[in-house]
């Protein structure tokens, strides 16, 4: 329950509706007051020069049809019980989500500059979770938009719900993005976000991805990265040191390829003829050294997801949108700092998606939320 501290604010303004002229149950003209209701709405006005607080005093009579018994209020009186408006809401979802701020910092400036003395400890929660009933059907168009596509990355990383470990997994493709919540870090998840996804997976080398059915894409950067570590920490390796030159000769002319003509197939491939003859003469041979074996077991292993980008438009060779959304999450991990509820991350994670997608698409998710739209292809139309 959301309680308000023992301070006036003024009213700016009172509304009075005037008599129903039938009722809207039967359409009968016995309508006749029984009793009266006044409710006032806490709100945040936007305007060209700037945002002030809104307060708006409904003073109604509530009607009875003397024909059907119905009773009923005034159309312009507030339908449901909430004391907030939508501009307050899309305000506290846009300091929360959209900036990262801890919900204390946002109630103290809802205090210090609007003067709304509510105990926000319990309210903006509260809040939070009515913005996530609201937008359940914007987060819901996301993940069809990305089951629908041609290309997603995919990523993971671990949460501290009081106290117990989860996990978030980030899905993305080059605009959308949706994050999942998920109590363990087993595969199930995946199956059922990418259920109907027929594109290219970019991924790390998690083995739980081999279990998704499609074309997937290993990360190259967290292979160059592993191999680097291991060359650091064996440097007198000769042969492993031979074989990480030659997949580093492999990778250089592919790379200049992309920067010139981007990723497109019609360039990329002719590097495939290469790429088989690096794995002939380094990878199914067999190697003199243990970490020679070892990384030849792994190219081996992942031969038909390393260079997938080859045979197709706009794929990328590693896995940046992903870990870039993965730094989305971080940031506001660091904010609520594990005391979240797994109800109130999941409503947190689909409103991170929302603004998300919005600022890969380079709107604001505040302006998304003060319009009214739930709908981002309508937003967007518009």
């Amino acid at each position: 329950k959301i309680t308000m501290r023992p301070r006036k604010v003024r009213v700016n303004k009172v509304i009075v509706s005037s008599r129903p002229c039938k009722c809207p149950v039967c359409a009968s003209i016995e309508v006749v007051k029984h009793g009266k209701r006044s409710r006032i709405i806490y709100d945040i006005k936007f305007s060209v020069s700037g945002v002030k607080r809104w307060v708006v005093n409904y003073r109604n009579h509530r009607f009875i049809c003397q024909t059907c018994r119905k009773t009923f209020y005034p159309s312009d009186h507030p339908e449901t019980r909430e004391r907030f408006g939508n501009g307050l809401v899309a305000w506290i979802v846009y300091q929360n989500i959209g900036l990262r701020q801890s919900q204390e910092n946002v109630g103290k400036g809802l205090t210090d500059i609007f003067g709304l003395h509510f105990n926000w400890r319990s309210a903006i929660p509260v809040l939070k979770k009515r913005a996530a009933r609201t937008y359940h059907d914007t987060y819901e168009e996301i993940l069809s938009g990305i089951q629908g596509g041609h290309l997603v990355h995919v990523d993971e990383t671990n949460v501290s719900v009081k106290g117990t470990t989860a996990y978030v997994w980030v899905f993305t493709n080059l605009e959308e993005v949706a994050y999942v919540y998920s109590a363990t870090r087993e595969g199930a998840i995946l199956e059922e976000t990418l259920r109907g996804f027929h594109g290219v997976l970019v991924s790390d080398f998690f083995p739980v991805y081999e279990s998704i059915e499609c074309e997937q894409q290993r990360c190259l950067v967290h292979l160059i990265r592993d191999l680097n570590d291991d060359l650091f920490k064996n440097p007198f390796d000769l042969e492993y040191k031979t074989f990480v030159q030659k997949f580093g000769e492999l990778l250089k002319p592919i790379i200049v390829t992309i920067d010139r003509f981007g990723l497109k197939r019609r360039f990329l491939s002719h590097h495939k003829k290469v790429v088989e003859k690096f794995f002939s003469d380094y990878v199914d041979c067999e190697g003199i050294s243990e970490l020679t074996r070892k990384y030849q077991t792994r190219f081996s292993k992942n031969r038909n997801r390393l260079f997938t980008f080859l045979d197709h438009d706009g794929v990328p060779w590693n896995n940046n949108n992903a870990e870039n959304a993965i730094k989305g999450f971080a940031t506001m991990r660091r904010v609520i700092g594990g005391t979240s509820t797994e109800a109130g991350l999941r409503g947190s994670l689909m409103l991170l998606s929302v603004c998300q997608t919005l600022r890969n698409k380079g709107c604001s998710s505040l302006d998304f939320f003060r319009s009214g739209h739930t709908s981002l292809k309508q937003y967007l139309e518009r």
